[in-house]
């Protein structure tokens, strides 16, 4: 029972599915430049604005486990067409909503619709193609897992600047609907059998509230003072209590929402370990670069969204030739290859001061994005090309929860980071700043030249350089997060040359 081989038009099912993906993933990253706008508009605190991102998020990581499920019960065709009608008619609602909580509600539903879309259309391309060119269907989703999050900013700036924030959801709607129609009519399961067992409500349910728990604690956990707030210790113990008991219960259960015995797969649990440090360092370092970017160069969304454009430009180039090249070569000499380059990027990250120019600020974006070239397909490759096709589904939604996972908390933790290294350094700057020290007795002639009140300038300066050290601890420290994924590479398997089956095409 469950999913099999797809039938069907390859290069169109490959465009539909591929249109799908980068809605779903244009639509993480868009919002973040709209908050501002979607706070003025509603008159919300800035507090309480974070919910539209959060609530997405929740809805995403509770999906996205399950889909492999939903997958085997109802067939990719039927679920996927669902998955992004439910996120059009999401994106509509969102357009319209009238207040925050209406927002937030909406950005919850969409991204039930968005979770699921983006693990199954990679599980769709993996079942169209044969397994000798799972290369090039893994650098296809790359592409679009690049390419939505580089846009999505870009986008965003312009449709506010032209019109307003509703746009940023409106403009998913024609996209959707034909997306959904042409899925219906291209995607062809003839092998597909529904998976009729019992239903793991038990399942659901644990995952359902332990995993939105430890979310929350990851996304608000910084704001909320950690365990000095109440409400994160709470849900702590929910999400601490919710997934150990998920753990053993699906470990024993007869038909599992989630199948947690893949990972006694090597290559499959060494490469989520690796998609979970990616994950990590990736949406860390995406984190600090926009932070460092806006409180340290004071640039504005849309030029920060120029230099991910501009550096992220090169994925868009290496991904197609880095799939045709996978199956060629080892995938382990490829990560290993991979993961140095973007632990060099988050060196240079690391190196980057207040005097940076633009091309200081591109450089560091522009390697990370060639070592994540090398980093997405093979990783894709070894840990899901020789699973079954009905254990992809489970398989795949796993892997893209790691991902999302390690991006949580490599934001959550970049955010203490740069807090408590803010506080820090500025104490220990202080301490050495002093009147008598004559470099700051020539400093302060200059200020007083330029006509500038001594004092506060100097203050000034000792926090933007107490900034910037921040930085460089959050940089360095996710430098040391990525690096250790190349420890899991002695666990990975060399994957088997296989020959694709007699029906595959």
């Amino acid at each position: 029972m469950g999913t099999g081989q797809i039938r069907g038009p390859k290069a169109l099912i490959t465009i539909v599915v591929m249109l799908a993906a980068v809605m779903a993933m244009i639509d993480i990253s868009i919002v973040n430049v709209a908050l501002t706008d979607i706070r003025a508009s509603f008159g919300t605190p800035i507090d309480q604005i974070g919910w539209v991102s959060t609530g997405y998020m929740m809805a995403n990581i509770v999906v996205i486990p399950m889909t492999g499920w939903f997958q085997r019960r109802f067939g990719f065709k039927k679920y996927f067409a669902f998955s992004v009608v439910l996120f059009t008619v999401a994106s509509v609602l969102c357009g319209t909503s009238w207040n925050l909580q209406s927002l937030v509600a909406f950005r919850i539903l969409q991204g039930l619709g968005g979770g699921a879309i983006i693990p199954t259309a990679q599980s769709i391309l993996f079942a169209r193609y044969p397994q000798k060119e799972h290369g090039m269907a893994a650098g296809l989703f790359g592409l679009g897992a690049i390419t939505g999050p580089l846009l999505g900013p870009s986008i965003g700036g312009y449709l506010i600047e032209i019109s307003s924030w509703h746009w940023i959801f409106l403009i998913n709607v024609p996209i959707g609907l034909a997306v959904a129609a042409l899925a219906w009519k291209v995607i062809d399961e003839p092998e597909f059998k529904a998976d009729k067992r019992p239903i793991d409500l038990t399942g659901i349910l644990l995952l359902a509230t332990g995993m939105p728990a430890l979310q929350y604690v990851f996304e608000e956990g910084n704001r909320e003072g950690w365990l000095d707030s109440n409400l994160i210790m709470v849900l702590i113990g929910v999400a601490v209590v919710c997934l150990t008991t998920f753990v053993f219960h699906v470990l024993e259960a007869p038909n599992p929402i989630v199948d947690l015995r893949i990972f006694k797969r090597r290559s499959y649990a060494a490469g989520t370990g690796i998609n979970f440090l990616t994950g990590l360092a990736l949406f860390s370092s995406s984190y600090l670069f926009s932070l460092f970017c806006g409180s340290v160069m004071h640039y504005t969304a849309l030029d920060i969204g120029k230099v991910f454009l501009l550096a992220g430009l090169s994925q868009i180039i290496l991904m197609p030739i880095v799939g045709r090249v996978a199956p060629k070569i080892d995938p382990r000499l490829m990560l290993f290859v991979g993961i140095s380059i973007v632990g060099a990027s988050q060196w240079l990250g690391a190196e980057l001061t207040a005097q940076a120019d633009f091309h200081d600020l591109v450089m560091p974006q522009l390697v990370r994005a060639i070592g994540l070239a090398f980093i997405f397909i093979p990783l894709t490759v070894a840990s899901l090309s020789d699973l079954a096709p009905q254990e992809r589904g489970n398989a795949t939604g796993l892997f893209n929860l790691t991902r999302e996972l390690g991006g949580s908390l490599g934001t959550a933790w970049m955010g203490k980071v740069v807090a408590d290294g803010v506080v820090r350094h500025t104490a220990y700057i202080s301490q050495h700043v002093t009147q008598y020290d004559p470099i700051v007795q020539e400093r302060m002639i200059q200020i007083q030249h330029a006509g500038m009140p001594p004092e506060a300038m100097l203050s000034q300066t000792v926090g933007t350089q107490a900034l910037v050290m921040s930085f460089e601890d959050g940089f360095k420290l996710a430098m040391v997060a990525i690096l250790f994924g190349l420890v899991l590479l002695f666990i990975m398997k060399k994957p088997k040359s296989t020959v694709p089956p007699p029906d595959a095409h």
